[in-house]
């Protein structure tokens, strides 16, 4: 208590106080700056979310399996085609959009029941779109609604195989989600064979 009496009486010793006590605590404050937008943290998995060995294997392992089914080899769902136009700030929220779209319209169908691994990989894929839940695009969404649309317009020109050419790109929606949405993507993915 004799410290900080003797501190109050210099003004010096306010500016020290000031500095050791005070701005740390700012420094270090949740608060947003004025100006910088806090959508980017929304739209961020964390990469521990991704080097699962057990998730991964079984997400893989489903995309196999179904893609030697698919006899279409002409035709990608997940690939490139799906920025074009699009801010690379805004790639996490449409893929996040793409998960939902594969998940409820494709994993949760009657595909369940014909293939293994499809409930654990769905609810993989369903908790990251719950992370990503804050996650807003950011400018014109016309583009992202666009590219959406091309890609279901696909998926039902595909008929059955629609279903079974997405689950066979599982691997790819994988690694896009995975570099599209933490900080350090992973280095050389997005390529697939046919």
């Amino acid at each position: 208590m004799a410290f900080l009496q003797n501190l109050s009486k210099s003004f010096p010793g306010w500016i020290f106080f000031c500095c050791c006590c005070c701005l740390p605590f700012l420094l270090t404050s949740s608060l947003p700056l004025k100006g910088v937008s806090t959508t980017h943290h929304a739209c961020r998995l964390r990469k521990i979310n991704f080097q699962q060995p057990y998730i991964r294997n079984r997400t893989y392992t489903l995309a196999k399996m179904a893609s030697s089914s698919d006899k279409d080899t002409v035709n990608r769902l997940i690939g490139q085609q799906l920025y074009v136009n699009i801010k690379e700030n805004n790639r996490c929220y449409l893929m996040k959009r793409i998960v939902e779209i594969v998940v409820k319209d494709v994993l949760l169908t009657e595909v369940k029941n014909q293939y293994p691994y499809v409930e654990e990989v769905a609810q993989f894929l369903a908790s990251l779109t719950s992370e990503l839940s804050r996650c807003k695009f950011s400018g014109n969404r016309e583009h992202i609604e666009k590219n959406l649309e091309q890609m279901k317009k696909k998926m039902e020109q595909l008929g059955e195989n629609g279903k079974t050419k997405a689950i066979g790109e599982l691997d790819l929606l994988f690694d896009y989600v995975e570099n599209a949405c933490t900080d350090a993507p992973k280095k050389g993915g997005n390529k697939k064979k046919n």
